[in-house]
């Protein structure tokens, strides 16, 4: 079990690449009738610009997140996600404010996202549309580490369902499952392109995430070109630390 706190591991991600992918994902996003809020399409500049009105995207991280796992090898494995909205940790604790946070996800034809789970995320996720979603399940031991012989209960649609270890679920456009902490899970898109919607509890990438296997989070990128938009990992580069001001 590896325990993922936002650490870069694995080989360097050009930001020509990075680039790439963004275009691809907007225009796939598109053509499924989704539509993304105005700051997905915001240069570093208007972030900068911007930045004592867009406090709240910043320290939260809403936006663009590209991610290879750390395995340079993203049309395998690998994800494309953008945090459409987020609270903080603190709301959590305290049980006010804003607890819960959307995501949109892109998963490309037989696109891998590794097995993992998280220490406190609840999550619904979706597939809103395209081709199905296969999701990949194990339970867990005492301590919190995959346990191969078990399952557990999850839900679907809202519907108890009680899982084999390793068992692969199939989610059509429309259908979704509940996963809670402990539930293991790995997806990919079969037969084409799926746009997943996640619905969950606060998300912290950075210490939330635990993977089965090492990963690199987030990736190690080689500035060979001009960003054309930023990944919430280019905010603290762009943005002083200082000037990232909380928003709860």
């Amino acid at each position: 079990m590896f325990n993922q706190k936002g650490s870069s591991i694995g080989e360097i991600v050009k930001r020509s690449r990075v680039n790439e992918i963004i275009i691809e994902a907007i225009e796939i996003i598109s053509s499924y009738g989704f539509h993304l809020p105005k700051f997905a399409y915001w240069s570093p500049n208007d972030f900068v610009s911007q930045k004592n009105i867009a406090k709240k995207i910043i320290s939260a991280r809403y936006g663009w997140d590209i991610t290879d796992f750390g395995k340079n090898d993203f049309d395998n494995t690998g994800l494309t996600l953008f945090t459409l909205r987020n609270g903080h940790p603190s709301n959590l604790k305290i049980g006010k404010g804003m607890c819960y946070a959307e995501k949109l996800l892109l998963s490309k034809k037989n696109q891998v996202t590794p097995l993992h789970t998280h220490v406190s995320k609840v999550e619904d996720i979706i597939n809103r549309n395209g081709a199905d979603l296969i999701v990949k399940l194990y339970g867990s031991t005492e301590i919190g580490t995959l346990d191969p012989k078990k399952g557990g209960k999850i839900f679907l649609d809202g519907i108890p369902y009680n899982f084999l270890p390793g068992e692969k679920i199939k989610l059509s456009p429309g259908e979704s499952i509940t996963l809670l902490p402990g539930d293991w899970h790995s997806f990919w898109a079969e037969k084409g392109n799926v746009l997943i919607g996640e619905v969950s509890t606060v998300n912290d990438d950075e210490n939330d995430n635990i993977f089965h296997d090492p990963v690199g989070r987030f990736a190690k990128i080689e500035e060979n070109e001009n960003p054309l938009h930023l990944l919430v990992s280019d905010y603290h580069t762009w943005i002083s630390p200082s000037e990232e001001q909380e928003i709860l």
